[in-house]
């Protein structure tokens, strides 16, 4: 005579289980670019796959941010788009890539007609975008769902109304993404110990002076002149990283030429995952607003991020806005005779003469506190 059978265990209502009875079987992720996007991207990301554990994620995304996140992300399909491509080709191609598959969800998470015209080469039933209000470039022509509306928040705080849409609680965030063997390698070769695995060893001052934007960045001379800041008050090993664009090139080549201490130039010599690997070894970075400000934030390193021509309230390292030196009140007031309150939430003031609003002093300043010494 068989065992009876096991009492049926009682239902979880909670809600994180209804979430997971209601999951989706597919889920495909539409964000072309930038680099900071795609890491504000990731605690969505974790969120769903919290909730779903069984859930497929496929992510569309650009070619220069795959580079970063696919290695990062083994057990998510990454499907890359060549924005240097002809338009109707790369249409194409999508198309066929999708032929005979359906999503059960596109999460439309980039507000440009290029990204929408991508998304409908995507077959999925339920296509959700941003409430109407923020659905900029017509986005809301090519969804069916919208996100609750808000007003005046963070990028990466938008991305997680997605997550609320489907019914998921995203928080807490996580990002715990786990680096290649090999990137660390190169980090550890560059930063042999930290002084969090040795008291007294030096700490590190990673400097990402370039911005893929012009007149985001800070004036080279003042660059070198927290370097000198950096080694001569704190002992600090400085870096210098960046891509190998020419910009990028040069903007090295002048911060070298005005410093008076060891600087390293790492500019040009790594890849995403490697620069990834730096900046977890790192003790403090200091940039303008760009990709690495929050790449950083994927492995919590803090941040000293340089804004004057855009708002570090809506495009700021996420865990460091504390930490940021936020001239954008001040260059609202002189260059558009207003207030940040008053201007369209996503307005940049890239105007010549911006940056040099903030003074080395103040990011002296910033940096003495992160290190603990007293200014």
């Amino acid at each position: 005579m068989p065992p009876p059978a096991p009492e049926p265990a009682p239902a979880d209502d909670t809600p994180r289980a209804a979430a997971r009875r209601d999951a989706p079987a597919s889920v495909c992720l539409l964000r072309l670019s930038a680099i900071g996007d795609a890491c504000h991207v990731v605690p969505l990301l974790r969120g769903l796959q919290r909730a779903w554990p069984g859930t497929r994620f496929t992510w569309i995304i650009g070619r220069i941010e795959s580079r970063l996140m696919a290695p990062l992300l083994p057990e998510v399909e990454f499907i890359t788009v060549d924005k240097r491509a002809g338009r109707g080709a790369a249409l194409r191609e999508l198309r066929a890539r999708f032929h005979g598959r359906r999503f059960d969800v596109l999460l439309h998470l980039q507000l440009s007609l290029r990204a929408s015209l991508v998304s409908t080469v995507v077959p999925a039933r339920r296509r959700i975008g941003f409430d109407r209000a923020r659905a900029r470039e017509l986005q809301w022509l090519f969804t069916n769902e919208r996100v609750a509306p808000r007003r005046r928040e963070h990028v990466l705080d938008s991305f997680l109304g997605f997550a609320e849409a489907l019914g998921v609680d995203p928080r807490p965030l996580r990002w715990d993404l786990p680096l290649p063997p090999g990137a660390l390698d190169y980090a550890r070769a560059l930063v042999p110990e930290t002084p969090r695995e040795r008291p007294g060893a030096p700490a590190t001052l990673v400097v990402s002076p370039c911005s893929s934007h012009a007149l985001r960045n800070w004036r080279p001379e003042r660059y070198a002149a927290v370097a000198g800041h950096a080694v001569r008050r704190h002992g600090m090993r400085v870096i210098l990283a960046g891509g190998p664009g020419a910009h990028e090139r040069a903007m090295a080549d002048a911060i070298l030429a005005a410093c008076d201490v060891p600087v390293l130039d790492q500019v040009g010599k790594d890849t995403l995952p490697q620069m990834l690997a730096l900046l977890s070894r790192a003790s403090v970075l200091l940039t303008p607003d760009s990709g690495p400000a929050h790449m950083a934030t994927l492995v919590a390193l803090p941040v000293i991020g340089l804004y004057a021509a855009t708002n570090p309230a809506r495009s700021g390292p996420y865990l460091s806005r504390a930490h940021c030196v936020d001239a954008f009140a001040a260059a609202a007031a002189r260059f558009r005779d207003s207030t940040p309150e008053r201007l369209p939430w996503h307005t940049k003031i890239e105007t010549p003469g911006v940056m040099d609003l903030i003074e080395v002093a103040e990011v002296c300043a910033r940096l003495d506190a992160l290190v603990g010494s007293p200014p």
